[in-house]
Order: structure tokens, then C-alpha cells, then sequence
């Protein structure tokens, strides 16, 4: 079946004459009046398309029922998923005295704002196991630069800056990126055969110039380290920090504090863990705490509270390492996350990880006779399965993730981590029902048969969406990013 984009675009729709808004009266000066030279005037139509609102409104509406996404149906990413968003999150984030509010406005005008952000700290510390935290970071990998700059400050102050940072081979992608925009060189060390951390190998790569052990944990095979306080003690006996990405720290809430465990760093993704969906490319926000002795170091300014107990600003931190962005963070993200944690309690928020670990573990246990599973220790929130098992029949993980398509679920997240053949990393979440993961899983065995059975139909899917299989090599050479390009499609 040929690609076919059964969609046209507002451009196509365009027709000379139709108007879709209706404008009030020019009610500024005209260009003459200020002097503006005419050649810099526009003279003619600036090029949008010409409908009735009628038609905008249906197609904006075609659109968002083509999309997937966590209301529609199932969305199993691993690592950065979806979660729940519930809408009161977004009615009290549009409320005026949040969302109209400046960042410039004097605190004494923004104190119920300042109260919330003190309280989301306090709750986060809780949650953590930490002493101080810092609501500045714009995103996780925001939050990994941030931490290993605050560690690079305490080396600092102490002396010596180091050289290097050491990350498992199962580190998540933006890790090695976020070692070297701080300065540092990344040391990669092998995992075990059950894809934990290979003590030997840390003990062999650890020396003083090592600032930093950075590990996810649960890590991205979806396994707890086992080992963790030994590796953790390891690192401190050379004088390391070690960092948590807390990416999957929707596992660990309620059950165990990475403060408790000894990391010193934390970064925690309220856009993944605390029911703000990141899909898209935002909106998004990293938080990261830490143990006291790094307090001084953090981003300023940080909110405190006073003696009477009241929320400030403190920009009074002569060891800070500065402001990692313009203002004190993607603040109506902070109000969501404020929402999800006052209305779960803690009760709530420890039933959220049980939940989630539950949901991974069933639907393993549906899929693990279909696929391969390369690392078999029992998994907490996510596992990671992969489809070489049927790589004799001609299918590869991208002929999974098509045919799912065709079922009308989203793919798990592929190829990742890199430590996986074909990997088909799964996330479920807490809030999928049993009738959801059968569902799901139904739809994976249901592949793997056909796999065996007709494999041509597999490598021809999707054949049921509005664009058939692209040629993923000509995609990634031919951007289209612009329009007009009708002839090139």
C-alpha cells in the first residue's frame, strides 16, 4: 500500500476570500506615524491560508482524534511514559493568581505562590530522603546538568574539581551528555549478565578523580541494584558523590528514599513521576535535591522559610553555583505536581508505586513465553523484552512496533536501552486496569504469531493509519520541514 497523507493541510484548503476571525477596529497609530521607512512595510497577503472558522475547527478537531495519546488509549513507553494527568491539575493550573502571575511581581504579591512551591519542596524532600531541593530545572536532563554543576562546586570549594564521572552501560541516553556539558569525562563500566552493576568493574574504575557515581535505580532494565548501599559506600570511600536520576523513582515512592540509601544528588522528573505528560517536548520540570552538605552549592535562589515560618526567596548564597535558568522554574508545572501529592497523601503515593510494579510484573508474565527476555531478574516498574527470537522469521523490533499500530495501541519504547538487541522497553504505569494490559498483551502475542505464521504482513504494517510505512532512511535524510513541499511527499 502506497504512503497516502489522507489529511490535507489548511494550505490546501485555503480559498481566496473566506475568513475565520473576526477583528475589532485598528485601534494603534499607523506605521506612518512612527516613521517606519515604507520599504519595510509589508504590501501584500502574508501567506496564511483563507478559511471559515467552521473549517479550522474541524480540522484542528480531525487532528487531535488521529493523535495518540494517554486519553486515548494505552501508552506504554518505558522510561519516560505518560502518566495520569488529571484535569483538575489543569484547571487549578489556569487559575488567574497562578497562571497570571509574574515572575517579577514582589514576592509580597506572590505569597500564596511561594507557599506552594515551599510546600512541594518539603513534600519532594519527604519523598526523597533529602535536606535541601532546588525547583529550578527545567526538565530531567536540566536537573542531571544542574546536580553534577553543584557537585563540581562542593569539589571545588573542597580543593580539587576532578576529572571524570563513572555511568553504567544501562545509563539513560542524556546522562554522558549532561557529564560532559559539566566538564567531566564519562567513564562507562559493563553491567553483570543479570544487567545489574558489576561491583569489580566500579572498584576497577573508581579513583580520586572520579567527582561522581551516576546510576538510575531502579535503572533502565527496570531492575533494583541490589548492591546499591555497597556500590553507594564504594564511591563515598574515594571521596565520590553519587547521583540518582530519578527518572523511575515512581518505583521507589513511599517504599524507599534514595536519601536513605546514601545518594547524595537526586533529580526527580515531575513531569514523568508527578502526572504532568512530557510528550511532545514539554512542558516539563526537574527538581533536584539533595544531602545537606551540598545545600550551600544549589542554584539560587531557593525558597525557605522564615522564623515565622512564612516562604521566601533566598538569594543570599554566596557558594551557589547560579541561576540554571531565567526565573525559579516551569512553575504551573510545580502547581500540578503540588495537586497530585496533596490529593494522593502518603498512603496514596506509595500504593501509586506499588501499582505501577504490580501492572510491569502481569503484563511480564503475558509476554515473557513470546519475546525474549536478556535479563531475567524480576523487574519493579518497567521491563525490557525484544524481539530477537524472532528474528529468524524477518522481524525486527520496528515490525512489532508498525503492527501495533494496526491494533490501535503505541509502540513500547525501541531500541533502548542499548544493551538490548531490538529492545521493546514497557512501561505500564499505575493507572492501566487488567482489562487494558490483556488487551495489550493480546496484541503482542497476537504479533508474534503472525511473525511466524505471515511475516510479509508484518513488515508491510502500518496498512489501517493515515501514512503507511515510511522509508526511515530517506525520512532521516529528507527533513521536510518547511512548507510548500506538496510534490515531495
Amino acid at each position: 500500500m502506497p504512503n497516502k497523507i489522507i489529511e490535507t493541510t489548511l494550505f490546501e484548503k485555503s480559498i481566496e476570500g473566506l475568513s475565520g476571525a473576526s477583528l475589532p477596529p485598528q485601534d494603534v497609530p499607523s506605521a506612518e506615524t512612527f516613521g517606519i521607512p515604507d520599504k519595510l512595510l509589508r504590501k501584500g497577503k502574508i501567506g496564511l491560508p483563507e478559511l471559515a472558522e467552521v473549517q479550522v475547527m474541524r480540522h484542528y478537531s480531525r487532528l487531535a482524534a488521529l493523535n495518540h495519546h494517554v486519553e486515548k488509549g494505552f501508552y506504554p513507553l518505558g522510561s519516560c511514559t505518560m502518566k495520569y494527568n488529571p484535569k483538575v491539575n489543569e484547571d487549578a493550573a489556569a487559575m488567574p493568581g497562578f497562571a497570571l502571575t509574574h515572575p517579577l511581581v514582589p514576592p509580597e504579591l506572590a505569597e500564596g505562590a511561594l507557599e506552594l512551591m515551599a510546600q512541594l519542596g518539603e513534600m519532594l524532600c519527604e519523598i526523597t530522603g533529602h535536606d535541601a531541593i532546588t525547583l529550578q530545572p527545567a526538565a530531567g536532563a536540566h536537573g542531571e546538568l544542574t546536580g553534577l554543576l553543584t557537585i563540581r562546586a562542593y569539589h571545588e570549594k573542597n580543593g580539587y574539581a576532578r576529572k571524570n564521572v563513572i555511568i553504567p552501560d544501562s545509563a539513560h541516553g542524556t546522562n554522558p551528555a549532561s557529564i560532559v556539558f559539566a566538564g567531566y569525562e564519562p567513564i562507562e563500566i559493563k553491567s553483570l549478565e543479570n544487567g545489574l552493576i558489576d561491583i569489580e568493574a566500579l572498584k576497577a574504575a573508581l579513583s580520586e578523580d572520579t567527582a561522581a557515581l551516576m546510576i538510575t535505580n531502579p535503572n533502565t532494565l527496570g531492575l533494583f541494584e541490589r548492591q546499591i548501599k555497597e556500590v553507594i559506600e564504594l564511591a563515598h570511600a574515594v571521596g565520590a558523590q553519587v547521583y540518582m536520576d530519578g527518572a523511575n523513582l515512581n518505583a521507589l515512592m513511599g517504599i524507599v528514599r534514595p536519601g536513605d540509601l546514601g545518594f547524595d544528588v537526586a533529580h526527580i522528573n515531575l513531569h514523568k513521576t508527578f502526572s504532568t505528560p512530557h510528550g511532545g517536548g514539554g512542558p516539563g520540570s526537574g527538581p533536584l535535591s539533595v544531602a545537606e552538605h551540598l545545600a550551600p552549592f544549589l542554584p539560587t535562589p531557593i525558597v525557605l522559610r522564615n522564623e515565622n515560618g512564612d516562604a521566601y526567596f533566598d538569594f543570599d548564597r554566596p557558594d551557589s553555583i547560579g541561576k540554571m535558568q531565567g526565573f525559579y522554574g516551569n512553575f504551573l508545572v510545580m502547581v500540578k505536581a503540588w495537586i497530585y501529592l496533596r490529593m494522593l497523601g502518603a498512603e496514596g503515593v506509595r500504593e501509586v508505586s506499588e501499582w505501577a510494579i504490580l501492572n510491569a510484573n502481569y503484563l511480564l508474565s503475558k509476554l515473557v513465553d513470546h519475546y525474549n527476555l536478556e535479563y531475567k531478574l524480576t523487574p519493579m516498574h518497567e521491563f525490557v523484552i525484544d524481539s530477537t527470537n524472532l528474528k529468524d522469521f524477518g522481524i525486527k523490533n520496528i515490525d512489532v512496533a508498525k503492527s501495533l499500530l494496526d491494533r490501535g495501541f503505541h509502540a513500547p519504547t525501541m531500541s533502548f536501552p542499548l544493551i538490548v538487541h531490538d529492545a521493546l522497553m514497557t512501561e505500564p504505569t499505575e493507572t492501566e486496569s487488567k482489562a487494558s494490559l490483556d488487551a495489550f498483551a493480546e496484541a503482542m502475542i497476537d504479533i508474534a504469531r503472525e511473525a511466524r505464521e505471515n511475516p510479509e504482513a508484518l513488515h508491510r504494517a502500518p496498512v489501517k493509519t493515515p501514512i503507511g510505512r515510511l522509508d526511515e532512511a530517506k525520512a532521516a535524510k529528507l527533513r521536510i520541514l518547511r512548507w510548500p513541499i506538496p510534490n515531495e511527499i
